[in-house]
């Protein structure tokens, strides 16, 4: 049976780190490259791509991450307990 945990517990939650450096890497896709294929502002990839601390995700950004580099929404975002 599965362990529910409590809110007492959150402040070691863990977090949701983005791998999309790692695919974009394999894929030889740059960042200047994913700009021109999705539309979106260098700043914006720039943020996904360093794995720079975000408050939000967008979806459709990651949408389009996932229909140019031809992958799942669960390739770009991995959660990492801290157990």
């Amino acid at each position: 049976m599965n362990k529910v945990r409590g809110i007492s517990e959150l402040r070691d939650y863990g977090k949701v780190a983005i791998n999309l450096k790692s695919i974009m890497d394999t894929r030889q896709v740059n960042v200047y490259q994913m700009s021109k294929l999705t539309g979106l502002k260098h700043s914006t990839i720039k943020a996904y791509y360093t794995n720079a601390p975000l408050t939000r995700v967008d979806l459709d950004v990651l949408a389009k991450f996932c229909y140019v580099l031809n992958c799942n929404i669960s390739d770009i975002l991995k959660y990492v307990s801290h157990e």
